[in-house]
């Protein structure tokens, strides 16, 4: 039996579209913005990697909604 080593969610934003994404792995959290090219970095928590990732959408950009894939 194999499991898996990650989970994922996707942020979404108001108009549905992705705005990024969450990992989860034994590191911890880490946030990548819809088409970078690097992660935001790895945080302890998934609130705070949550908080790092809307930190880095535009200015003004709404609280994303986060569903696990």
């Amino acid at each position: 039996m194999t499991s898996a080593s990650s989970t994922l969610w996707v942020a979404y934003g108001t108009d549905g579209n992705v705005v990024g994404t969450v990992r989860k792995s034994e590191e911890g959290y880490t946030p990548t913005v819809a088409g970078a090219t690097a992660s935001v970095g790895t945080y302890p928590s998934m609130e705070v990697a949550k908080s790092a990732l809307h930190s880095h959408l535009a200015p003004g950009s709404d609280w994303p909604q986060f569903r696990q894939h």
